[in-house]
């Protein structure tokens, strides 16, 4: 008897491709000290009150987890003025995705992104059988004129990246407004906000939730792995209406969220001071990234977010295996087929004169 084993999505399927573990390049390279600047993790490491609020659950994980997640979801409600039931926790952004791919994707249904975005839409989407609609960028930015001219009747997700990964900019307010505008209403918006509190300093950014009660077909997606600094315990957010809440949190699973995550998120949502200070160290260490471009002649797109793309008019390969070699790791653009360009995310102001020096060296 012969059969098809596995599901004939996989066949086409492009696994994410994480960056690079500081142990292995240690363990590749034979070095003490390695910076890493390619995941876009919070150089001052996490919450302080994360970690007392993890250590204070630690008696408690013989218990299992509320499934609910219901004193963070109130947390966040007030926080962002919504009803808890408008709030779903997930395990982090990558289970988020794959789970709006398994609530809303049939075989044949189409999602539109940017070609050049974050690659779990087009995983999550393809997975389901659903067809990914890419539009190029357009002066580097998501091209919703496109996008709306993409819509058909097998349309069933959109998703907009802003900032986007990787290359940093936002959409801006009238630009979401356009696209929501031409939006039929039996399609979703999934807004993807991982790095919303860095870019909410910039005054064109839109405000989601105001989006979301004129609507209710909309989906933003925030996470506590970027600011928050707690990438390792896999925790993110989506606010959306009640009606998809309630199907996505069936779908996501019991107990998918753990009680040390759960505790960990409350402690850095209620620890504004580390947030600010996050923030104001990212936009110093941007600012010091992009007075060296500037002075060197490279062309970079200017960023919202804790990470920049820029072109070193070099093969990215080989820049990022020699930045490997001085104990440097960031994200090479041909990731993305922008084989002369490269992403770094923001680090310490030490980390980041590290990685100029070092990149000097090459250029």
């Amino acid at each position: 008897m012969s059969k098809k084993l596995f599901r004939k999505e996989l066949a086409s399927f492009k696994p994410y491709i994480p960056g690079k573990p500081i142990e292995d390049v240690k363990r590749e390279f034979g070095l003490e000290r390695i910076e890493k600047l390619a995941s876009n993790e919070n150089p001052l490491g996490p919450s302080p009150k994360a970690l007392e609020a993890i250590t204070n659950e630690l008696q408690l994980i013989n218990i299992y987890p509320d499934p609910a997640a219901t004193a963070l979801r109130e947390e966040l409600a007030k926080a962002y003025n919504v009803r808890p039931g408008n709030i779903v926790i997930g395990n982090g952004g990558e289970q988020i995705l794959q789970v709006i791919g398994q609530t809303f994707i049939n075989p044949g249904d189409e999602a539109i992104m940017a070609e050049t975005t974050f690659d779990l839409y087009d995983s999550s989407v393809t997975l389901m059988g659903g067809i990914p609609v890419k539009v190029p960028l357009k002066n580097y930015k998501h091209d919703l004129v496109e996008f709306a001219n993409r819509i058909n009747e097998r349309t069933k997700l959109i998703y907009i990246c802003s900032p986007n990964n990787p290359t940093g900019n936002i959409a801006a307010k009238e630009e979401i407004q356009y696209m929501v505008e031409r939006t039929p209403d039996d399609v979703v918006i999934v807004l993807d906000e991982a790095y919303y509190d860095y870019a909410k300093v910039n005054p064109d950014y839109p405000e989601s939730v105001d989006i979301l009660r004129k609507r209710p077909n909309t989906i933003i997606l925030r996470t506590f792995s970027k600011v928050a600094g707690i990438a390792a315990v896999r925790i993110g957010f989506i606010i959306t209406s009640e009606e998809i809440a309630q199907t996505f949190a069936m779908v996501r699973g019991t107990f998918s969220v753990n009680r040390l995550a759960q505790a960990a998120a409350l402690g850095a949502l209620r620890d504004r001071e580390h947030i600010d200070r996050t923030v104001k160290l990212n936009y110093e260490s941007l600012k010091m990234m992009e007075d060296y471009f500037d002075k060197k002649g490279l062309e970079y797109i200017k960023s919202n977010a804790n990470f920049v793309f820029v072109n070193i008019n070099k093969d990215s390969r080989i820049v990022f295996q020699k930045l490997m070699e001085k104990g440097i790791v960031i994200r090479p653009g041909f990731n993305w087929k922008w084989d002369t360009w490269i992403r770094v995310s923001t680090g310490t102001l030490e980390q980041t004169r590290l990685f100029i020096e070092k990149l000097d060296e090459l250029l």
